[in-house]
């Protein structure tokens, strides 16, 4: 049965309990873990969150992964020498506790056409830019927001004639995505919590945009704590204020135990 993932209220949520080491803990990474900018290349990771994770990691018996719509290969230049499980390009590749990669490629004949077709649309409007994933595609318009309505009824318009109804449309902050219909951040969470060691655990997802609902309404479904980064409407049961506030949170079990 398909999930209604539509955020459909916009009320305060509460402050989500102490992160216990019976959680498996999930985290977005821009607008969570790291502030979102133009380009997608320029975040920068903060450097206490980046020495501090590990420790979080152990905290939670290597119950911790990211999900993020970037892809692995993306992730891992924010996180040198931090190699975490991972779903990345929302579910369309997600590497295992083992490091094993499991990938949904989409057909490549179709994603060609995507990609050359979406390469046109930017190449015509100044500001507008598109990130090539792998797997997704993304037309970031952050700095010609007047193209918004222009762009996601184009890109409606590719969804249905180019991929056939076989990709479908994520919307995030100042961006358009094409993916996997059959893909998502909830998916991706759904088969880590199948495996070790994330299975038997209480799962806890933390994001801040639309396409963080998907997971949302997995953990909540499973008993969880989905918590909402930012304002917006959401589905959420828990909500912090921001990505600092997040980075206390995620961080007080080890910040709390070392000045025991």
């Amino acid at each position: 049965m398909r999930v209604d993932t539509s955020p459909k209220t916009a009320k305060s949520r509460r402050h989500p309990p102490a992160l216990a080491n019976d959680c498996a803990l999930f985290l977005d990474v821009d607008g969570t873990l790291a502030e979102h900018v133009a380009r997608p290349d320029d975040v920068t990771i903060d450097a206490e969150l980046m020495r501090a994770l590990p420790g979080v990691a152990v905290y939670l018996g290597h119950a911790l992964a990211l999900v993020t719509g970037r892809s692995i290969a993306g992730v891992d230049r924010l996180f040198p020498r931090l190699i975490l499980p991972m779903a990345g390009q929302h579910g369309s590749e997600r590497r295992d506790a083992n490091g094993v990669v499991h990938a949904y490629a989409p057909d490549p004949d179709t994603y060609g056409r995507m990609r050359k077709s979406l390469q046109s649309l930017a190449g015509r409007h100044a500001g507008v830019f598109l990130e090539d994933k792998g797997s997704t595609l993304a037309l970031h318009y952050r700095d010609a927001p007047q193209l918004a309505g222009h762009i996601h009824r184009v890109l409606r318009s590719f969804a249905a004639t180019i991929g056939g109804g076989s990709f479908g449309l994520q919307p995030g902050k100042w961006m358009l995505e094409l993916r996997s219909r059959s893909r998502d951040k909830g998916t991706a969470i759904a088969e880590f919590m199948s495996e070790a060691p994330f299975a038997g655990r209480r799962p806890v997802f933390v994001g801040d945009d639309r396409a963080d609902e998907h997971g949302f309404a997995v953990v909540d479904r499973a008993g969880g704590w989905s918590v909402k980064v930012g304002t917006g409407r959401t589905d959420a049961r828990y909500r912090l204020p921001d990505i600092a506030a997040v980075r206390r949170w995620v961080l007080a079990p080890i910040v709390h135990g070392a000045s025991n």
